[in-house]
């Protein structure tokens, strides 16, 4: 039933691509994928991306000003507490216990005030990936489908591709893919203010103090960044052996996701200034 299903959508992929008012100079069905591609993009991945940029902003807003002002008084509030009890040790011990009490705190009430503002960050980083994954999955496979023998593909030439049911001869497109993805994964500071900018050094400054003492400090940011530059390569690799179709695909995509992320980024920028 799979298979017959995935016959079907290709066939008619093929009566689209065929139907569609192309200039007869244009190739159908390289322009045929570039066309369902961004429009598979804008109707189904970009409202979710713009959902979780506002859930993102409703973070920043509502929940992180309060915990700000929160802060102090809670750190009163626990020293006061540990007066009352008469908690002994060292200085270190004491403050270790001080600053244990008061995270336990902040992040109870973080998350209370998350799910009273609905914009808890877990939600909001995984909306855009596990909305885009299946698409993305789906295509692949049906482009991937449309480029087994026999099929029109085998007929159509597409800049560097010499037929769209070969892997690219020269691996210009899977290099601009890789290039592409890279440029999703740098240009985040590209957008930043001299606020975020400045708040970015006092958290480094912060981490680095942190080290200094011997403590260990997990960068989350960093972690992701170097596994991205990692997947930016290894896409490289992976589009050199598929089909011309789906590499297409990949980089119509990847190029439609990184203006999607200026676009985005841009937004905030003017929102903020």
């Amino acid at each position: 039933r799979t298979i017959t299903s995935l016959d079907t959508l290709a066939d008619g992929f093929l009566d689209l691509a065929t139907a569609l008012p192309i200039p007869p100079s244009w190739p159908p069905y390289s322009t045929a994928i570039i066309l369902c591609t961004v429009l598979s993009r804008l109707v189904l991945t970009v409202p979710f991306s713009i959902w979780a940029k506002r859930r993102q902003w409703r973070a920043e807003e509502a929940v992180m000003p309060i915990m700000r002002s929160m802060a102090p008084k809670v750190a009163r509030s626990v020293s006061e507490e540990m007066t009352r009890e008469r908690v002994h040790g060292t200085k270190e011990q004491i403050q270790a216990i001080h600053s244990k009490r008061v995270k336990e705190i902040l992040t109870k009430q973080r998350k209370l005030l998350f799910a009273e503002h609905r914009c808890q960050p877990a939600v909001t980083m995984l909306i855009s990936p596990v909305t885009q994954l299946p698409i993305f999955v789906g295509l692949s496979i049906l482009f991937s489908r449309l480029s087994q023998a026999p099929t029109p593909f085998d007929s159509e030439s597409f800049f560097t591709l010499s037929t769209l049911t070969h892997a690219d001869p020269t691996r210009a497109l899977p290099i601009a893919l890789g290039f592409i993805t890279l440029a999703n994964v740098e240009s985040s500071r590209w957008f930043m203010t001299d606020t975020q900018l400045k708040r970015e050094e006092q958290v480094q400054q912060w981490k680095e103090q942190r080290i200094a003492r011997g403590e260990t400090v997990l960068e989350p940011q960093k972690i992701v960044k170097s596994s991205l530059r990692l997947v930016s390569v290894g896409r490289i690799v992976v589009a050199s052996m598929v089909p011309g179709s789906v590499v297409l695909y990949w980089v119509t995509s990847a190029a439609f996701g990184l203006v999607q992320t200026w676009m985005l980024d841009y937004w905030e920028l003017r929102r903020k200034r």
